[in-house]
């Protein structure tokens, strides 16, 4: 076909992964990114503010570039989220240390910090399964970057380029930090075999 615009399976195929509008990307990935902090951070209501945060942030900074972008931009900017909550949770447990409770300039006892209820509400409890909350616990128990190589590669099925765009490092390390999460996993997951 000469002169005719034919394209091969490859190309349709890239086509047909590509989201309409921003409005439909954010819809198709909100849950699973949803997911994916709620492993990363154990708490559900400073997951949904991760990802709300995060889709923000691609809108307002991102929304101009080509949708074939939008995936590993908007997954560097979750991951940066997560792990500024995670350090923001980690000095705020050790400041409170140091200030929780005691007393006031009165001598009235001061109320101590304590940490958020991180039990699942009832309707949680019942979709949640045993094996499902292994595996979490499993996930959650990787190094930070190895956590991330595996859901980003395993659980959003981002190919290694992605990944290593959203985590802000080479091929070679997204690799590493797989195999090795993928070896600590099935140590830790043994008895589900």
């Amino acid at each position: 076909m000469n002169g005719s615009l034919a394209l091969d399976s490859a190309a349709l195929d890239d086509l047909r992964d590509v989201p309409a509008s921003m409005d439909a990307f954010l819809a198709a990935i909100e849950r699973r990114a949803w997911r994916m902090a709620e492993i990363h951070l154990g708490n559900r209501d400073d997951a949904l503010d991760a990802v709300q945060d995060a889709m923000m942030r691609l809108v307002r900074h991102y929304g101009d570039k080509p949708a074939q972008e939008w995936t590993p931009l908007f997954w560097g900017i979750l991951r940066r989220r997560i792990v500024d909550l995670q350090r923001r949770r980690k000095v705020r447990s050790i400041v409170v240390g140091w200030i929780g409770g005691g007393h006031d300039d009165d001598g009235a006892e001061l109320p101590a910090w304590e940490p958020a209820d991180d039990a699942p509400d009832p309707s949680g409890r019942l979709q949640d399964s045993q094996a499902y909350g292994d595996i979490v616990t499993a996930v959650r128990n990787l190094p930070r970057r190895q956590r991330e190589a595996f859901t980003f590669r395993v659980m959003e099925g981002l190919d290694v380029a992605e990944t290593a765009a959203a985590m802000g490092c080479s091929d070679g390390s997204v690799k590493t930090h797989l195999s090795r999460a993928m070896h600590a996993l099935r140590e830790q997951l043994e008895a589900w075999r």
